[in-house]
């Protein structure tokens, strides 16, 4: 049932979405269905929520059109809950919470691109290895929507960078933002170790929040031979709940390496990176090691 709003707050659309998803369980259920939780025992499992409780929530949700009931199985006929394009316009909103909460309530309110080693964030990252990626395509520079983990690939490096300089100018004090700047470098550094991620077998992409377009011009003016992918409506990040900063009127992703294997499974993390070219060292080497425990390409 959903909760009435105030007539003096009719038109009002912060008390509406308040009515919605102003509620612990609420938020913390489309954090769990972003991240690929989609079933009623995986939900009660992870949330540590009673069956009543998590019944009311997503009955809630689904009839305020946030998530919508599909069906998994028949007999018995069983369901999944799965985020509708109202719910995924939401994951903005939850990654700005997760923003927020990283600077002012677990860290100092520093603002930075990078984080410090006994950090809520690193402690994130570092237990990031285990977990799935959900089913999801992103926008890439090459044109279309492109799977982050190539199948095909005994494993699959994606690097996380805050924003490049070109084809749009940084926001004023980018240069003083900790861990910001180096953007340009990473992806000519990975752009020439390229030979060797292609000769392993591994696939390798680029990134950020920042457009398409944005990402093409760059691409062809430096010569990016592997894919860059935006993650403008910040579904990669709200999945893998990766660590962003704020500023110039929008979230960056922090400078991260992830090395997924064949079954999207996060296998390593680098995270923060303080030195680039070692970082870029660190994810050949650790996804040649994830591609030779990997069971071979589907037939």
């Amino acid at each position: 049932m959903l909760k009435d709003v105030p007539e003096r707050d009719a038109s009002c659309a912060i008390a509406q979405s308040a009515a919605v998803i102003g509620d612990w369980w609420s938020i913390l259920i489309v954090r769990e269905t972003a991240r690929g939780r989609l079933r009623f025992d995986e939900l009660q499992h992870e949330l540590g929520i009673s069956r009543k409780v998590l019944t009311e929530r997503l009955g809630h949700l689904t009839e305020a059109g946030v998530l919508e009931r599909v069906p998994y199985q028949s007999g018995p006929v069983r369901y999944e809950y799965r985020l509708t394009e109202s719910g995924r316009g939401l994951l903005p909103v939850l990654v700005a919470m997760q923003d927020w909460a990283d600077r002012w309530l677990l860290g100092d309110g520093t603002l930075s691109g990078s984080a410090a080693p006994d950090s809520a964030e690193t402690a994130r990252l570092a237990a990031l290895p285990g977990t799935r990626l959900p089913e999801l395509t992103l926008p890439a520079h090459t044109g279309g929507e492109l799977d982050p983990v190539d199948p095909a690939a005994g494993a699959t490096v994606l690097f996380c960078y805050p924003a490049t300089g070109r084809p749009a100018p940084l926001p004023a004090g980018w240069g003083d933002i900790p861990g910001a700047v180096g953007c340009t470098l990473e992806n000519r550094l990975f752009r020439e170790a390229y030979p060797e991620f292609r000769a392993a077998g591994l696939a390798l992409r680029g990134v950020s929040t920042q457009r398409p377009d944005e990402q093409r011009e760059f691409a062809e003016a430096e010569a990016i031979p592997f894919p860059l992918l935006s993650d403008l409506d910040v579904r990669l990040t709200a999945a893998l709940r990766l660590p962003t900063f704020h500023v110039g009127q929008g979230l960056r992703l922090k400078r991260a390496v992830l090395v997924l294997d064949r079954e999207r499974v996060v296998r390593r993390a680098i995270f923060p990176v303080t030195d680039i070219p070692g970082a870029v060292r660190q994810a050949l080497a650790d996804a040649r090691e994830v591609a030779l425990r990997a069971p071979g390409p589907p037939g």
